[in-house]
């Protein structure tokens, strides 16, 4: 993915106005032609990070598609919140599939733009987690082993929020659902279960995978633009707030995303073909304690005692992550 690198001209700021940028650097949001895929009147609670995420990759799609764009969409708390009947908040063809099928309803879509001959359409499939990890899991599956022409996005909130924030597969470890409480000898959800689901996207050898969070949401822009010059299958996983299930601050959704990054709990890559091609550099490396504290889903490791021994089974695998992609930026000076 081409990127811009940019000065910045406070010492200690990562803030760049679009005074300091030409217009043609600027992001999407600050194009007054901007498409306003997902616009007012959705339901969203304060601080979501998934409608934050939908509204900047949707409208860096339809900008690279020249508004010539299809989304199918799955059951959860995006489509309940943007679709109440008889209201929806999306000015685009949009279409509400099942809670296990959108990525199949995303690939007969291609399929039958293909024998339109209508290439200059392009195709987006998008779901939350418990859609795209576990419920879908089967037919996200066929349509990268299909190569199906559709790019995927999964706005991950780590478990079902929409239905009373249940684990799903995507559920770290240790932390609290409703499904999985605070109580016994291993209080959360157990380690050593859930899926790595941009990893396995990479098992099947498409041609682009990547992450993102909402914390970075020019990365998320750059990523959906690379992707739609792109053919076959793609995909892209997004680390998506969500103040309510994780129990924190709607006005930290932002910082508690940073942290997941600037951790290593939540590498940020990219990848083409099955080998990963880039990484999103942690700036300032940060304990995972810095991320657990900020939520209240992780407060049974800190009170009434404190858990150091899952505190640092937590940290082994920030640790891991850094080691594997090389995620720590040893060019940036100390602080």
């Amino acid at each position: 993915m081409a990127v811009q690198p940019l000065k910045y001209y406070q010492v200690g700021s990562y803030a760049a106005g679009n005074r300091l940028l030409g217009a043609q650097l600027g992001s999407v949001q600050s194009d007054p032609n901007r498409f306003n895929s997902i616009t007012k009147g959705h339901r969203a609670c304060q601080g979501c990070g998934e409608a934050l995420a939908a509204r900047y990759a949707l409208d860096a799609a339809m900008r690279a598609s020249a508004n010539q764009l299809i989304v199918a969409n799955a059951t959860g708390c995006l489509e309940v919140f943007s679709t109440p009947y008889p209201e929806s908040s999306w000015q685009m063809p949009w279409l509400h599939s099942l809670f296990a099928n959108a990525p199949s309803v995303a690939s007969g879509i291609a399929a039958a733009l293909k024998v339109k001959g209508r290439s200059d359409v392009r195709v987006i499939g998008q779901g939350g987690d418990g859609a795209t990890v576990d419920i879908g899991l089967a037919c996200l599956s066929g349509m990268f082993e299909r190569n199906d022409d559709v790019l995927f996005i999964c706005y991950d909130n780590q478990a079902y929020m929409n239905t009373g924030v249940q684990r799903s597969g995507s559920t770290p470890p240790a932390a609290r659902t409703m499904t999985t409480q605070a109580v016994g000898a291993a209080p959360g959800n157990q380690f050593g279960q859930g899926k790595d689901m941009a990893r396995i996207a990479m098992a099947h050898g498409i041609p682009y995978v990547a992450t993102a969070t909402v914390a970075e949401l020019r990365d998320i822009e750059a990523k959906v633009i690379y992707a739609m010059t792109l053919r076959g299958a793609r995909y892209l996983h997004i680390l998506a707030t969500c103040p309510l299930g994780w129990s924190c601050a709607s006005s930290q959704s932002i910082e508690v995303a940073r942290l997941a990054k600037e951790t290593g709990l939540f590498p940020v890559f990219e990848a083409e073909h099955g080998e990963v091609t880039g990484v999103s550099k942690i700036r300032a490396k940060r304990p995972v304690e810095d991320y657990l504290k900020a939520q209240g889903r992780y407060r049974h490791l800190f009170e009434p005692t404190r858990n150091d021994e899952v505190i640092a089974r937590i940290q082994a695998i920030a640790d891991r992550n850094i080691e594997r992609l090389g995620l720590l930026d040893v060019s940036e000076p100390k602080r």
